[in-house]
């Protein structure tokens, strides 16, 4: 290499290297003895982005062998590192921001990889395709809350092949019916009328108004049974205030917003 190997780690000393590292460094013997070690690409990467501040291509062999640092080098320093390109790309986490970070755009060699993970296949179809994206869609469809994303902010639209998955899970269930479907969605209620948080914030945003089938749940948690009360049936809860009463929090909020007045079976204090 054309960089004298003990000129760097002075360089990197004075740059605030960790001393564990500078000790280790120094009873080197010189490059080859560098680059055999397990953290040479970690360390290769640190000393361009914090000590030479540009490119160091005498360096970028060792960098290119780790598919994390290399990402981090093209990021900070190099731009597109096509040297690197087929390490990044087995990983789907690195490929999908190494596509929308450095590249900003499509990048076909990694698709396979990047299609098979739900997640990134989700995310690459909203920020990098910015449409529909088949290839992704089998890894998409597998997860409801990835499917029920991919619907709000790529699709914009009900997806039919998808929602057995999504109805399946209720938090999925209710941001479909209440963004997608924009009205009440059957099929998924009896899971959502299981979950007494998405049951209130359905009968809110979706069924706008008391939802028998759900109640029992619902007044089974005090906090929710409190915010069901208030904000959608809009007034007392008879029926559930036993349940209401026993926690402090709730109670209090009952008493100050719906009640608006003693409560004398509160086992809280409320002080007006």
């Amino acid at each position: 290499m054309s960089l004298d190997f003990h000129d760097a780690i002075a360089r990197a000393r004075r740059a605030g290297a960790c001393q564990e590292a500078l000790d280790e460094l120094a009873s080197m013997s010189g490059w080859d003895e560098f680059a055999r070690h397990p953290k040479a690409p970690e360390w290769a990467c640190w000393y361009a982005v914090n000590v030479a501040s540009e490119r160091v291509p005498c360096l970028e062999p060792i960098i290119a062998r780790d598919p994390k640092e290399a990402y981090y080098y093209a990021l900070d320093l190099a731009g597109r590192f096509p040297e690197a390109e087929p390490v990044i790309a087995k990983n789907s986490n690195l490929a999908y921001f190494y596509a929308y970070l450095v590249i900003k755009g499509r990048w076909p060699e990694a698709e396979p990889v990047i299609a098979k993970s739900t997640t990134y296949a989700y995310r690459y179809a909203r920020d990098v395709v910015r449409g529909r994206w088949p290839e992704g869609e089998p890894a998409i469809a597998s997860d409801p809350w990835h499917a029920a994303m991919y619907c709000i902010y790529v699709l914009r639209r009900r997806w039919p092949e998808a929602e057995p998955v999504i109805s399946r899970h209720p938090e999925s269930a209710f941001n479909y019916a209440y963004r997608v479907v924009r009205g009440r969605w059957p099929e998924a209620e009896p899971v959502i009328s299981a979950d007494p948080g998405w049951a209130w914030r359905y009968a809110r945003d979706v069924v706008r108004g008391r939802w028998p089938e759900a109640e029992p749940v619902i007044a089974r948690d005090p906090e929710c049974a409190y915010r069901y009360a208030r904000y959608v049936i809009g007034g007392r809860w008879p029926e559930a205030e036993r349940r209401i009463a026993i926690d402090r929090w709730a109670a209090a909020d009952y008493t100050k917003h719906v009640i608006r007045g003693p409560w004398p079976e509160a086992k809280v204090h409320v002080c007006w």
